[in-house]
């Protein structure tokens, strides 16, 4: 299951690069079933905040009634930022599976760790999944910008 809700957030990355857009992808599962999916739109909706991680959250939020996603993981084909990650921490999701890493801005594990900081007391479960077209879809995305 895990590998068919990553691919799904692929399908998403992939869309939003034909949009223009950094191919990034999130999906949010709860109890195995898909309850929400995005992909980045900063671009198109001039929203700095409009990363897939985001907007998934808020499809999500939507569903369920609550701002509170208890119960819920997400799948996301890069490392969330600092601002994808806090929304992951006030959003109570539990589990966060990443298909590839972000060195410079990641904060998962790679640049900084805020889903498992102490500091503010959150313990999100990440699992990273180290998926090649995760990784892929970004170097090419960014080969042809250049």
């Amino acid at each position: 299951m895990k590998k068919e809700f990553m691919k799904i957030a692929l399908k998403e990355a992939k869309l939003a690069g034909k949009l223009r857009e950094v191919p990034v992808g999130a999906v949010i599962v709860k109890d195995d079933q898909i309850i929400a999916s995005a992909h980045n739109l900063r671009e198109i909706l001039k929203d700095p905040t409009a990363h897939a991680e985001v907007l998934a959250i808020k499809k999500a939020a939507e569903v369920l009634g609550d701002w509170r996603l208890n119960g819920c993981e997400m799948y996301v084909t890069l490392e969330p930022c600092p601002m994808c990650a806090g929304a992951i921490i006030q959003s109570r999701i539990k589990r966060v599976y990443i298909g590839t890493f972000d060195p410079v801005a990641g904060c998962c594990g790679s640049a900084l760790n805020v889903v498992q900081s102490e500091e503010l007391n959150s313990m999100v479960d990440v699992q990273w999944m180290y998926d090649e077209e995760c990784s892929s879809i970004l170097t090419e995305f960014f080969k042809k910008r250049r």
